[in-house]
């Protein structure tokens, strides 16, 4: 049996984390059978954070990693239809949203002005004292974070300029295809959905959120795959 461990759904969205909600799709995708365990403390994930799989005992961490492991264990490959140029294309879109479009997220989120409202919803039930302690910790481990990665070095305006090109070149490359990479369902669906949920869905107000409104396929893909793999959401 295939165990998923990953963050409680929060905000109306099936998983606050691109990451494991990444994972938990391509599951679905992949018609894979799989339980859900949930966690609150990431430190307690292989590498600190999660999503994570315990696969008959086996461990494997990192979300890229897990879809690797259980492509080759099960034999499912999303992208089989794929040419090697279109694996290519696609690996860099997935990079692009990954390393960079993440990142603005992040900023948006824990360090701009929808902080209040992760700071409630993250840790709003903790005990008191703990509720008031860990917050800034966590948000000053973000920041230091930000910084180490490059972007959080830059304005603000600078950090949502780029995070809104990656979302027009997404919107760009996808044009009017069924899916991003053409007729079928693979594995950046996956990827992209769990970047798109959390910023359409989530409630926060950010220039990504704005940039999407503008982008009609790229709303039609992230409700087109949420209403078939996360319905109660819709």
């Amino acid at each position: 049996m295939i165990y998923l461990h990953q963050f409680r759904p929060n905000f109306n969205v099936p998983n606050f984390s691109p990451f494991c909600l990444k994972v938990e799709t391509w599951l679905r995708m992949a018609e894979l059978d799989f339980e859900v365990r949930y966690e609150d403390d990431p430190n307690k994930g292989p590498l600190g954070k999660f999503p994570a799989i315990d696969d008959d005992g086996v461990i494997v961490p990192d979300s890229s990693m897990i879809i690797e492991h259980l492509q080759k264990k099960y034999n499912v490959d999303l992208d089989a239809t794929l040419s090697k140029e279109e694996k290519a294309i696609s690996h860099a879109f997935q990079r692009m949203m990954e390393e960079r479009l993440y990142w603005a997220v992040v900023y948006n989120r824990w360090i701009d002005s929808n902080w209040p409202m992760v700071k409630k919803g993250v840790f709003g039930k903790l005990p008191p004292i703990v509720r008031d302690i860990l917050p800034p910790l966590v948000q000053r481990k973000i920041r230091r974070d930000l910084q180490g990665q490059g972007l959080g070095r830059h304005d603000q305006e600078t950090l949502y300029k780029f995070a809104c090109s990656d979302i027009d070149a997404l919107a760009e490359y996808m044009g009017d295809k069924a899916y991003f990479m053409g007729a079928n369902m693979t594995t950046i669906d996956a990827v992209i959905y769990g970047f798109l949920c959390g910023i359409v869905r989530a409630g926060f107000d950010s220039p990504m959120n704005d940039r999407l409104k503008k982008h009609q396929n790229l709303l039609n893909l992230e409700a087109k795959i949420g209403q078939q793999y996360f319905p109660k959401y819709y």
